[in-house]
C-alpha cells in the first residue's frame, strides 16, 4: 500500500493531512463517503475501492467552505487534472525549499502521478483542497 500525505498548518500546529493511497483490494464499484465534522476539525474522505485511490482532508473551514463551490460536475475530469497536475508541481517545489516557502505550510510533497487516473472524486477534492489551501494562506500556486 503507497501513502501520499500532505500535512499543513492549522492554528500554528499540524492540522491536514491528504492522503492519496493505493491499495490492492478487490475490484468492485463501492463507493464511501465520510463527511464528518468535529469542533477543532472538519474531515472529508472518499474512497473508491473501484479505482484503489483515497483521499482524506483535515482542516478547520474545509467542509464548509466546500459547500460554497461549485458543484460537483461543473468541471470535468481533465479539467480537475489538468489543474491539480499543475497545483502538485508547484506544491512540490515549494516543499523542496523549506527555508524559502516554510516547512510548516509545506512539509512534504505530495505523490500525484498525472498518468494514474484516481477517479473524479479525489480529483475533484484534490482541487478544491487546492483551491481552499490558496485562499486560506494566501498562496498562489498557479
Amino acid at each position: 500500500m503507497k501513502f501520499i500525505k500532505y500535512i499543513g498548518f492549522v492554528f500554528l500546529t499540524i492540522g491536514v493531512i491528504l492522503s492519496l493511497s493505493q491499495c490492492k483490494s478487490t475490484k468492485n464499484n463501492n463507493k464511501t463517503f465520510d463527511f464528518a465534522k468535529r469542533k477543532d476539525v472538519d474531515t472529508i474522505s472518499i474512497k473508491n475501492d473501484s479505482l484503489d485511490y483515497e483521499i482524506r482532508i483535515l482542516e478547520v473551514g474545509f467542509y464548509s467552505w466546500l459547500q460554497t463551490q461549485k458543484p460537483r460536475g461543473y468541471h470535468n475530469q481533465t479539467y480537475l487534472e489538468n489543474r491539480n497536475k499543475r497545483y502538485v508541481i508547484t506544491y512540490n517545489i515549494r516543499a523542496t525549499n523549506p527555508s524559502r516557502y516554510g516547512a510548516k505550510l509545506y512539509p512534504r510533497r505530495i505523490n500525484y502521478n498525472s498518468n494514474i487516473d484516481y477517479g473524479y472524486e479525489v480529483n475533484y477534492l484534490l482541487y478544491h483542497f487546492f483551491k481552499f489551501f490558496e485562499q486560506k494562506y494566501n498562496q498562489n500556486l498557479r
